[in-house]
């Protein structure tokens, strides 16, 4: 086998996260915590999970089922002919595990952070248990919370038509991602008190080791997406390395080496393709590319909103239309180049109200409303518009309504003393492994990670 070169990857990342073809395939993938309301502060057993999804058959419309670490059920979509259809298949599956679930007295939780239960690691998989060993080495407790008692939203798009294309929605992605943190902010309480930020997952993901969590887009850069990505992860810590490539035999946890280290020699042993692979996957920036753009920073959503942000973000990026006012309008919020890393912090905290967030967003949500009926979708337009005069337009998300925690807290303010979360401190451009933030997939389900 021969091993892998730093040459090497960058031509794979070119070549499989990057490429380009006809845009307009819309697909999702949805995170749920999942609790007992009889039992509000235990843990729902994977086992009792994969029992119930495994009577109740496969979803109608071919969703993948997997579990994140701390039993959080992920429900994925194919990648489809854009949003409505997305939707479509979705919702019927959705609807299909929900209803089990309800019918055995258990729901899916409406918010994106676990308001009350602590983190508790169910997976026993080697790969989370390296990643449990890698964060605890590195001083991140904020890392077993991440793996363990947060839920996301992740829209999948298309690159774009050609390089030409790709580069102006990566650049564009980027610059909708405060947008998209705000408007959609649902993660307000943690361990039963407010903490003063509408999306604390954002905020614990952040502080979650920054050399793979902070935004590949740099501000005033002008990098091309392949050689940013490349680079972003041969500086990336190796999370874990297994005896044999693939995933078999002893796994080392926090080997001490950079990908680029790896790839130079200097690891246990050669670099091989699945080994790329593995560390690509333990790699979690807002915008993630696959060969398709991962949109990872939207909070997970109550039932009835989650078809929203899959809407925004395809009719802002596929209708040529809603797209140019998504350009102006992002490109004066963020002064013409990336999001700084303020804004993020701004929109995690504040949510719409964040100046400087607030009449972008409105102007996006109209474009988008605008734009789905020429998409085929009138009936999400009709949603989104319901969603941004319910929140976006007057300021507010989802945190500001709070989460049922059973102990009577509601998401405002931070009176009583907060939870205390940590404090994102996003990596500097070009910087390397070293210290960073301390705290203050077929359609039956399986014991298999998701995406995180």
């Amino acid at each position: 086998m021969v091993p892998m070169t730093t040459e090497d990857v960058h031509e794979y990342i070119n070549g499989v996260c990057f490429k380009t073809g006809p845009p307009g395939k819309v697909g999702a993938e949805t995170e749920w915590l999942v609790t007992d309301p009889g039992q509000p502060t235990a843990p729902v057993t994977i086992d009792r999970l994969t029992g119930l999804l495994e009577a109740c058959g496969p979803p109608p419309a071919g969703s993948r089922i997997t579990f994140e670490p701390g039993g959080q059920i992920e429900l994925s979509s194919a990648a489809l002919p854009g949003p409505a259809r997305a939707h479509e298949a979705l919702a019927r599956d959705l609807d299909h595990i929900s209803k089990t679930l309800a019918d055995a007295g258990l729901r899916l939780s409406e918010t994106a952070l676990d308001p009350v239960r602590p983190p508790v690691r169910q997976l026993r998989l080697p790969r989370y248990t390296a990643m449990e060993r890698f964060f605890a080495n590195h001083r991140h407790p904020s890392g077993h919370t991440m793996m363990c008692s947060t839920a996301s939203l992740q829209v999948c798009l298309d690159t774009g038509a050609d390089d030409a294309d790709l580069r102006s929605r990566w650049e564009l992605v980027h610059r909708l991602g405060p947008v998209l943190v705000a408007a959609f902010a649902n993660s307000a309480v943690w361990r039963g008190r407010p903490t003063g930020w509408k999306s604390t997952r954002w905020a614990i993901w952040a502080a979650t080791d920054a050399t793979r969590t902070r935004p590949v887009l740099e501000p005033h850069t002008r990098t091309d997406p392949a050689t940013a990505w490349t680079e972003y992860a041969l500086a990336a810590r190796v999370m874990a390395v297994p005896e044999i490539p693939g995933g078999g035999g002893e796994w080392t946890a926090d080997p001490g080496i950079s990908l680029a280290d790896w790839a130079d020699g200097r690891g246990p042993r050669p670099l091989t393709l699945a080994d790329l692979e593995f560390h690509l996957s333990t790699l979690f920036p807002p915008v993630r590319p696959r060969g398709w753009w991962e949109l990872r920073m939207i909070d997970a959503l109550p039932l009835r909103w989650w078809p929203v942000p899959v809407a925004l973000a395809a009719a802002l990026t596929d209708d040529p239309r809603a797209r140019a006012v998504a350009e102006e309008a992002t490109e004066r919020m963020c002064r013409g180049t990336a999001p700084e890393p303020v804004l993020w912090l701004d929109s995690a905290r504040l949510g719409p109200a964040a100046p400087e967030v607030d009449a972008c967003a409105r102007t996006c949500f109209d474009a988008a409303v605008e734009a789905l009926p020429r998409m085929g979708a009138a009936g999400l337009a009709a949603l989104v518009d319901e969603y941004a005069d319910r929140y976006v337009r007057r300021g507010l998300c989802p945190a500001d309504s709070g989460p049922d925690t059973g102990h009577g807290s509601g998401s405002q303010g931070t009176a009583g003393g907060g939870a205390r979360v940590p404090e994102p401190r996003p990596a500097r451009p070009g910087t390397g492994p070293g210290p960073a933030a301390d705290e203050g997939s077929g359609a039956r389900p399986a014991h298999s990670g998701g995406s995180s």
